[in-house]
């Protein structure tokens, strides 16, 4: 199942892509992937999202909670820092989402001992990145994934975050092209993580029956 927002031409090419893939199930289900339109900024549009997603497959095995907000500021500018609206809103996207994914999903995964995995970000380790409130949300954001797996374990339930340095996404290419290669530069493994960095280790975490409350840094050393 696919969550997407506003863009409803990537999300159908993603499908089309990802069912291109030959599966390797001996009676594969159809369709095997589903997309489902949904702001997850809304607490009923979680709801309706998890609700369709398992009417869909039947199931849910695990969560990937993939939600981000931030506003591109100076860091080390308190002003900046200081904008109430940017804070409500990365409150929202980075904290509260993730909450209410995992208590419309937690039913399901406590029926199948499923995973929780929440994307986080370097900056929720180390005090940088595109915003104050980016970086103090995505700590707590880090923190609610180990809660969740303290409360949750009884259920079966395993929660874990990663934590990715800057990459070259769309979102990342955001940043100006000397800010991209200072930060290249302070990594220990003289590169930028990548998106196949960051899912090999969700589905590490996903997959692993053993691992729970964990924060993965996925930055190629920078924060050493």
């Amino acid at each position: 199942m696919i969550n997407y927002a506003n863009n409803v031409d990537r999300a159908a090419k993603f499908v089309s892509e990802l069912s291109a893939i030959p599966s390797t199930h001996p009676n594969p289900q159809s369709p095997r992937f589903h997309a489902i339109r949904a702001d997850v900024g809304v607490k009923s549009s979680v709801q309706d999202l998890v609700r369709e997603a398992h009417e869909k497959m039947g199931r849910i095995d695990i969560v990937i909670s993939n939600a981000g907000w931030t506003r591109v500021t100076n860091f080390f500018n308190f002003d900046e820092g200081a904008i109430e609206d940017d804070w409500d809103r990365c409150f929202l996207y980075n904290v509260k989402t993730h909450l209410w994914l995992m208590e419309a999903a937690r039913a399901h995964l406590a029926e199948t001992k499923g995973a929780f995995v929440s994307t986080a970000s370097l900056a929720g380790v180390k005090p940088s990145g595109s915003s104050l409130p980016y970086a103090v949300t995505k700590a707590a954001q880090i923190h609610l994934a180990k809660s969740l797996a303290v409360i949750l374990g009884k259920d079966g339930i395993r929660c874990n975050s990663i934590a990715p340095g800057l990459m070259e996404t769309e979102w990342g290419l955001k940043f100006p092209a000397e800010v991209r290669e200072r930060i290249k530069g302070t990594t220990k493994l003289s590169r930028l993580a990548t998106v196949e960095d960051a899912a090999d280790q969700v589905r590490c975490l996903a997959m692993s029956q053993s691992t729970t409350g964990q924060n993965v840094v996925v930055d190629c050393g920078t924060a050493l």
